[in-house]
């Protein structure tokens, strides 16, 4: 079969109107539907009638597509037919299916000049003294191994409630816990990777000053995580080891008055006027539905383009979910080496899931299935959205620093826990999540703003929900007036402005660093 031509993601929706159903490009052989679809729908001005009903956010078929033939959505491939699809029928895990078929790469050939904003806007962040900008002012207690989580928690215990009064300017005192640290080689991939993570958060910006706690034996040794990130522990990066300092005990009564001593110090802050060029923003989907990729997607991509465009940085990953459009990207990357090092990534993915006898296509999950998402082609397309239209100029390892701006991709797996947590690690100061079954998530100490699909669930979980994308499906927005409502959005949460999962208190059990290799 040779291969599609990859156009970038377009929308024609009009904001005068909210049709039944949504052509997205005139070359695709499926509408979307923005409602429940009755038997006997008229769609398209009378040129196609539903046969059956179709649930919303679910493919209806635009023309009759033969066994064997490739559907398209976004003018690409999506899936093939795996019987007879006659035009107005629902088209879904019954008729399609994935399929082997060329890719054209194109390595750079879309790449352009990334436009530079008119007038430079500013956001009110917080200076730390090496010049790094933060969005959130921490303190974090953070294990090396899950034996001193323990510790962590009740550390923490004691700066709930009215405790930070007198600190107005703390936005709080944080556990960083997780299962690990333990039952592996204190050398190699898997204890490199976890020691990346910590490090992140150990340095991350939002952080006004860390205690660092250990058990004392574990493979992943406090000295040895700080010599391998070249840490030196100061006034700001405090550590301790239980087995030190003397039992469980007397290691919460140390981390207690440590962090009475360091809050004096974190509250002596004040925001203000920065440029963009110091908001890097993780983006996330999860609980995708059929309209991830009309909606909420592609608006945050162009809210993406607004940040680029002020010297912002955006960080895409999530590799499972872009398998499958990844020639959106080679064709954005600035140079033949980023492309490259996105498709020895996709290539590592490949041979890894191979190994341990799964498949990239285990994706879309059945919540996402429910929603309308039929193959992980069909996911990945919608996923890119997020990324907006700007070139790729680099490509990261999980947890690594990210030291470009623009628009950056981070090789992650596609569980958002576990993504964001190394988009964090990496240096994103803000997470930007979308989604459409409704995932609840935030993710400490970088604030979090969750974007509904449809209007339909973000009434129904409006205490989760910051913005409404919605608006797209319903007529009385299009993705432009939506991705500058985000941008602003961003900015007013990034200049302090509380967001829906911070006022739930989310933000320290979604710590979730990538397990490689087997537990000893």
């Amino acid at each position: 079969m040779p291969p599609e031509i990859a156009i970038p993601v377009e929308s024609i929706l009009r904001a005068d109107r909210a049709p039944p159903a949504v052509l997205l490009n005139v070359n695709d052989d499926v509408l979307i539907a923005t409602r429940k679809l009755a038997p006997g729908t008229v769609l398209l001005d009378g040129r196609l009638v539903t046969v059956e009903s179709i649930p919303a956010g679910h493919k209806v078929a635009l023309r009759a597509i033969a066994a064997g033939a490739a559907a398209r959505r976004y003018d690409q491939i999506i899936g093939f037919a795996t019987r007879p699809i006659e035009a107005g029928q629902h088209v879904h895990l019954h008729n399609l299916a994935m399929g082997e078929f060329e890719r054209d790469l194109a390595f750079c050939s879309a790449t352009r000049a990334t436009p530079c904003a008119p007038a430079p806007r500013t956001f009110a962040g917080i200076v730390r003294a090496d010049g790094r900008v933060a969005t959130r002012n921490y303190i974090g207690v953070v294990s090396s191994v899950n034996c001193s989580a323990t510790v962590c928690r009740q550390i923490v215990e004691n700066f709930r409630g009215e405790a930070l009064a007198a600190y107005p300017h703390v936005d709080g005192v944080v556990a960083i816990t997780h299962k690990s640290g333990c039952g592996m080689a204190s050398s190699g991939e898997p204890i490199e990777v976890l020691r990346r993570v910590l490090a992140g958060y150990l340095r991350h910006a939002n952080f006004a000053a860390v205690v660092f706690i250990g058990l004392g034996c574990e493979s992943n040794q406090v000295s040895a995580l700080l010599g391998e990130q070249s840490l030196v522990e100061s006034e700001r990066l405090r550590t301790l080891t239980i087995q030190e300092t003397g039992g469980t005990r007397a290691t919460i009564a140390r981390g207690v008055e440590i962090v009475r001593e360091l809050l004096p110090v974190a509250n002596a802050v004040a925001r203000q006027p920065v440029s963009l060029q110091h908001l890097t923003v993780g983006l996330q989907c999860g609980g995708s539905d059929g309209y991830s990729g009309i909606s909420a997607n592609p608006a945050l991509g162009r809210a993406m383009d607004l940040l680029v465009a002020h010297g912002g940085t955006a960080i895409l990953s999530e590799t499972p979910e872009i398998y499958g459009a990844e020639h959106l990207l080679t064709r954005r990357a600035v140079n033949p080496e980023v492309a490259e090092k996105l498709m020895a990534r996709i290539r590592w993915w490949e041979e890894y899931t191979a190994r341990l006898g799964g498949e990239m296509n285990n994706n879309p999950s059945p919540g996402n299935k429910a929603g309308g998402l039929t193959t992980i082609l069909e996911k990945s397309l919608g996923a890119v959205a997020k990324g907006g239209t700007t070139n790729l100029v680099d490509v990261v390892a999980y947890a690594a620093p990210v030291r470009a701006h623009g628009l950056v991709f981070m090789d992650t797996p596609g569980y958002d826990p576990v993504s964001a947590t190394g988009q964090v690690a990496g240096g994103a100061n803000m997470i930007c999540f979308t989604t459409g079954r409704g995932s609840v998530y935030g993710c400490k100490p970088a604030p979090s703003l969750k974007l509904a699909t449809n209007t339909a669930m973000y009434q129904h979980m409006s205490e989760d929900m910051d913005i409404n994308c919605g608006a797209i499906l319903d007529g009385v927005a299009d993705i432009d007036s939506l991705g500058h409502t985000i941008f602003e959005s961003l900015l007013a949460t990034a200049s302090g402005a509380p967001s829906k999962s911070e006022l739930l208190g989310f933000g320290e059990d979604e710590f979730a660093p990538w397990i490689l290799g087997p537990t000893m």
